[in-house]
């Protein structure tokens, strides 16, 4: 049965806060499988925390990889590309963990399960299973659905030439390009159809490169993985940007300032591109190499974007454009409806609870806010979706009597976001300290 948090706290006026951000997931990922699938050991540091890394790391515990942690640091010993397979994978509601771990357990030397709970078992697989199939590995699905779970053996796995769509899920790539180095050739993907999140992909290609796999090639077409073998690293994971994203639109919607250091102008991340939306809403942004800062504007204002390489960003966004004063439209993004949740039709509806005019489109939603308008608060559904949960708590710093149901679902990418919501919400009293956050994300 689900949890209920009960009418989340306002601010009393603008914030206040320095904030230590976890690293990224999306990074985090790719790089404990390279340093799985890599000869020699490598330390990660400042590796995000939440159930999708966990997942993860189970499942290639489960693979037959060994792994320390210790200090704050994860000592992984690569496998160097032999894992053992012949176990039950479970990705619980991580997608990218189950998308990645379908393409690992090809490498296998037994047949591997993968599978999740209810939630994920609903997601597609259909691309990526075909894919491997196609490359002679075994993908199939156990209740013949399409979905998990699937038993997946090496078979017949080579490398060569493969077709993919790219405007379903740029998860299925960055899984195949990750295996591609140990496929006898290397592997050449032909995308099919213009590709979404490219920032995702990119991200993949230069984690791989700094684990010793050099020469990827990434066009709109195609992409190529030459043969090769991943080597040990130390490697920092930065802050991620997905996650800063609810604290920078804090002070958008509160106003006040928000500082995160480490999260510079140089962050590999796409979705760092979120503090360039800030600007266009009308907050100041302070970015250099060592952090970005953002000032609160005295009125936001709506803003048209084509968020296709940011689409994890949808929910934050639509929080900030309810206290618009003009109307907000986002496109691009309609392959979204299958993420955690509907986060186009789910979005939408909870902003019409609570007396927003918000309609969805056919790749996308707009958000007409009328000021003035006299709010409601509302429990909310989360649909096992983190980022519909932290959207929702950041409505309610100015919406009283929101509840949200369901609020451990954070715990899948930043298990303490409730405590630092309420670190933001007292600096608005002037119990502003330095680091709030730091003691929170350990």
């Amino acid at each position: 049965m689900n949890t209920v948090m009960e009418n989340l706290a306002v601010t009393a006026g603008p914030i206040r806060a320095r904030l230590d951000i976890p690293g990224s997931k999306s990074i985090a990922n790719r790089a404990l499988i390279c340093a799985a699938l890599a000869e020699g050991t490598s330390i990660l540091t400042n590796v995000a925390p939440g159930d999708d890394t966990e997942a993860l790391r189970e499942c290639l515990l489960a693979l037959g990889v060994s792994m320390i942690i210790q200090n704050g640091e994860w000592e992984i010993r690569g496998a160097n590309g032999v894992l053992q397979g012949g176990s039950t994978l479970s990705a619980r509601l991580a997608g990218t963990t189950s998308r990645f771990m379908i393409a690992v357990s090809a490498l296998a030397a037994e047949p591997t399960i993968v599978t999740g709970e209810q939630a994920l078992r609903r997601r597609p697989i259909a691309p990526l299973q075909y894919a491997l199939q196609s490359l002679g590995a075994s993908v199939q699905s156990l209740d013949e659905s399409m979905a998990l779970p699937v038993q997946v053996s090496r078979a017949e796995l080579s490398g060569g030439r493969v077709k993919i769509r790219g405007d379903v899920s740029s998860q299925y790539i960055s899984a195949l390009m990750m295996i591609g180095p140990l496929l006898d050739g290397g592997l050449e993907l032909e995308i099919t159809s213009p590709l979404i999140s490219v920032p995702y992909v990119a991200i993949t290609a230069h984690v791989m490169a700094c684990f010793g796999i050099e020469g990827i090639e990434v066009d709109s077409d195609l992409i190529v993985v030459p043969q090769g073998g991943y080597q040990a690293q130390r490697f920092t994971i930065e802050p991620d940007a997905s996650s800063a994203s609810y604290p920078l639109a804090a002070a958008a919607i509160c106003g006040g300032v928000v500082e995160i250091p480490g999260l510079g102008s140089q962050s590999i991340q796409g979705d760092v591109g979120f503090v360039d939306i800030l600007r266009a809403m009308g907050c100041r942004v302070d970015q250099d190499t060592q952090g970005v800062t953002v000032h609160g504007p005295d009125v936001l204002h709506g803003v048209q974007l084509n968020l296709r390489d940011m689409s994890d960003l949808v929910p934050t966004v639509a929080a900030m454009a309810v206290f618009a004063d003009s109307p907000t439209e986002i496109s691009g993004v309609g392959f979204i409806r299958s993420k955690e949740s509907d986060r186009i039709g789910d979005v939408v509806r909870a902003l019409q609870v609570i007396g927003c005019d918000a309609a969805e489109l056919p790749d996308g939603l707009v958000i007409r806010p009328h000021p003035g308008r006299e709010w409601r608060g509302h429990l909310l559904p989360t649909h096992h979706d983190h980022r519909l949960a932290m959207a929702w708590s950041l409505i309610a710093l100015k919406v009283p009597g929101i509840s949200i149901e369901d609020p451990d679902v954070v715990t899948k990418s930043w298990p303490n976001w409730w405590t630092v919501r309420e670190q933001i919400v007292n600096s608005a009293k002037g119990e502003w300290r330095e680091n709030l956050a730091s003691e929170s994300n350990e």
